[in-house]
């Protein structure tokens, strides 16, 4: 005999005896009535023997023997291990056919998500944070170079020494509010314009109100806008009195007195032309206009 066949006929024994046992459990009441007494072995051996060779198998008393023998011990029964951490892993390990593609969708999303955050938030919040001061800096002394206005250089000194405080207390969204508040004064000082009086036709070139706490009074109001140097309206940040708001607007009323106020109106109702339409000019350095006629400065943005 071949060393081919001497290792072959052990397995082939051993799969016969594993085919013995799964018959055996599949005739399991046979089993329970023969294996009750140790005198009935052989005639279960017999019928396992009956049934083999009614399928035309040849299957020899050692290999039934062991077959039998290997029913009584379990040898071939799969006993699930103990619930444990070592369990739960390799049960999940074994799924993860089930689970993988999922969880590394999702993995790959939150990376995503993640990177596109550090990307376009928190690193260029950072950088902006880090450029902060010298943002106020060049700011300020900006401000203080075209500045002739020392109203205007003392709040924007103030402005500055607040931005200091806000970041020093790490609030660094009211330290960037401020700084935006420092660029609106720098752009506001580099202009200059004209106010002039609206006299176009169709539209107003004054109103008149009745203030809500005093019925029997009225304000008087220019309706103007701001023309720069090339003859283009310019839009100005102007509080409304009546409500409190800023607004930026091209045209506002600007509050002056009555005398005022009828003095234009008879200019207009001449010729219909404004002839002293110039009513105050806003210079480069400068915060605010100043006006050629009576005026509290007063403003309203609606009529």
């Amino acid at each position: 005999m071949t060393e081919t066949s001497l290792t072959r006929a052990p397995l082939e024994e051993l799969m016969l005896s594993m085919d013995v046992v799964d018959t055996l459990r599949h005739q399991q009441d046979l089993v329970d009535r023969e294996l009750n007494a140790e005198a009935r072995r052989e005639q279960l051996m017999s019928r396992m023997r009956d049934i083999y060779a009614a399928q035309g198998i040849e299957v020899s008393d050692t290999v039934l023997l062991e077959g039998v023998r290997a029913l009584e011990e379990e040898r071939f029964e799969f006993a699930a291990p103990e619930p444990s951490w070592q369990v739960t892993a390799a049960r999940i390990y074994a799924d993860r056919g089930t689970w993988g593609k999922p969880f590394l969708l999702i993995a790959g999303l939150l990376l995503v998500i993640l990177l596109g955050y550090y990307l376009l938030v928190s690193r260029p919040d950072s950088i902006a944070r880090a450029g902060l001061p010298s943002k106020l800096d060049t700011n300020f002394s900006q401000i203080v170079e075209v500045s002739s206005d020392k109203a205007a250089t003392e709040s924007a000194r103030r402005l500055l020494e607040d931005a200091r405080s806000a970041m020093r207390e790490d609030d660094y969204d009211e330290a960037f509010e401020l700084e935006r508040a420092m660029r609106s004064m720098l752009l506001e000082l580099e202009r200059s314009y004209e106010v002039r009086i609206i006299a176009r036709p169709n539209q107003l070139s004054g109103v008149w109100r009745v203030p809500a706490n005093n019925p029997n009074a009225r304000n008087y109001y220019l309706i103007v806008e701001a023309v720069s140097a090339a003859g283009k309206r310019e839009s100005v940040s102007i509080r409304n009195e009546e409500d409190g708001f800023s607004k930026s607007v091209q045209s506002w009323g600007i509050r002056v007195d009555e005398e005022t106020f009828e003095a234009v109106a008879a200019d207009k109702r001449d010729d219909g032309i404004i002839q002293g339409d110039l009513v105050g000019e806003k210079a480069r350095g400068q915060l605010t206009p100043t006006f050629l006629i009576r005026t509290n400065g007063a403003s309203i943005t609606e009529w």
